[in-house]
């Protein structure tokens, strides 16, 4: 993985417009890059330019959908209109859910595969020529601690990101002759508006995202990571508990998850027991 550094290099974050992808846009341009930042609300993108170009930064726009090819090509167009092409694309856009499989709409694991794994293979799809022309260029895929190890009540969100570990982790091998580094960043509890954005919300079991870290400090860890050359990063002390703790111990992380479950929905077994009882 080669060590790069971002003044001059031009950037892409897609989800641009809120939480994590801001966050990126307004870091990367403070450090000198050249950033597009795409999103699907023109009047966000409008305050986030304002902001970036009031503190001497460099940043064009694109309204574009990630799960529509005309989305996906108006930031091709913008990428070389603007900039001539591109060096680093940053998969940022996501949409989650919470509660059951059982109780969820097939529609929304659909819908949140569309953006998180189709939105980004065909996002990176498109831009691999531009890439293959950059200056050390990178395909950063923004994952999730849950994308390593799933947790009820996430199952929709978690499968759909283990698909973007699993798709970064062959186009690495894949890339390397053409001088492509792939990273992947799992940031853990975040600060955002995220969970206000869910497609569904019917999990018992809530996690507290205030706290998480700030949206400022994921940014500033993946830049690290872009400028170091970093494969893999884990974000959160939470989260790399998680990880480590489930690499060498995944029977207790299975044991207290299904613990912490049957707690959640005690009176329903309960209930069923009296029932079986009753009946026999």
């Amino acid at each position: 993985m080669a060590r790069r550094k971002l003044a001059g290099l031009r950037v892409l974050v897609t989800g641009a417009s809120q939480g994590i992808g801001r966050a990126l846009v307004a870091e990367a341009a403070k450090r000198g890059a050249k950033v597009l930042a795409a999103a699907r609300s023109a009047e966000l993108l409008g305050y986030l330019a304002t902001e970036v170009r009031g503190a001497g930064g460099t940043i064009e726009t694109v309204v574009a959908d990630v799960t529509s090819p005309e989305g996906r090509q108006a930031m091709v167009d913008a990428a070389t209109r603007h900039f001539g092409g591109l060096d680093v694309l940053v998969n940022n856009a996501g949409i989650g859910a919470t509660g059951h499989f059982m109780d969820s709409d097939p529609g929304v694991l659909r819908q949140i595969f569309e953006t998180n794994f189709f939105g980004l293979t065909e996002t990176t799809r498109v831009f691999l020529p531009l890439l293959k022309q950059g200056t050390t260029p990178a395909i950063v895929n923004i994952s999730s601690v849950v994308g390593k190890r799933a947790l009820p009540a996430r199952s929709l969100y978690s499968s759909s990101k283990f698909a973007v570990a699993g798709f970064s982790e062959a186009i690495r091998a894949e890339l390397a002759k053409d001088g492509i580094d792939v990273l992947v960043v799992s940031p853990g509890l975040t600060q955002t508006n995220f969970s206000q954005n869910m497609l569904e919300q019917k999990a018992k079991l809530q996690l507290d995202h205030l706290r998480g870290m700030t949206s400022e400090q994921v940014a500033a860890a993946t830049l690290r990571a872009l400028e170091r050359g970093t494969v893999d990063v884990t974000l959160t002390l939470q989260g790399k508990l998680l990880v480590l703790v489930n690499r060498f111990f995944p029977w207790f992380v299975d044991w207290k998850a299904k613990k912490t479950v049957r707690g959640l929905f005690a009176d329903e077994i309960a209930a069923r027991e009296a029932a079986r009882a009753a009946a026999e």
